[in-house]
């Protein structure tokens, strides 16, 4: 069975581009999306990614958008918790897929971790 897991030096989530996201309005509160759209940058990325290291300067205070926890999910998307973890499988190797392409080390990495 395949486990989600974050892997780091990715960074995929960090692409925060809201052209790819049209329906961000659907999942965040009216703060939240303030929040969301303040932390957009140049290219897309996250204001808080670190794209020398590769990783969040917030990632322990980073916004609830940015956890992959069964309540959040639950709450932002409707997943029940017994189907976070193929969601979030899915949902990341299509941003990483979406950011990096479908032969990048990136999702190699993906991939192996989460066992698939």
């Amino acid at each position: 069975m395949s486990t989600w897991q974050c892997v780091k030096q990715c960074g995929a989530c960090c692409n925060l581009d809201p052209a790819e996201r049209p329906d961000l309005d659907e999942y965040l509160s009216p703060p939240e999306l303030e929040l969301y759209l303040s932390m957009v940058g140049e290219g897309g990325w996250c204001v808080n990614f670190d794209h020398t290291t590769r990783e969040c300067r917030i990632y322990a205070n980073r916004p609830r958008f940015c956890r992959v926890e069964s309540e959040v999910f639950q709450d932002m998307y409707g997943v029940e918790p017994e189907e976070v973890n193929d969601f979030a499988i899915d949902c990341c190797r299509q941003q990483i897929e979406g950011v990096y392409g479908d032969r990048s080390l990136e999702i190699l990495r993906f991939d192996k971790a989460v066992g698939l």
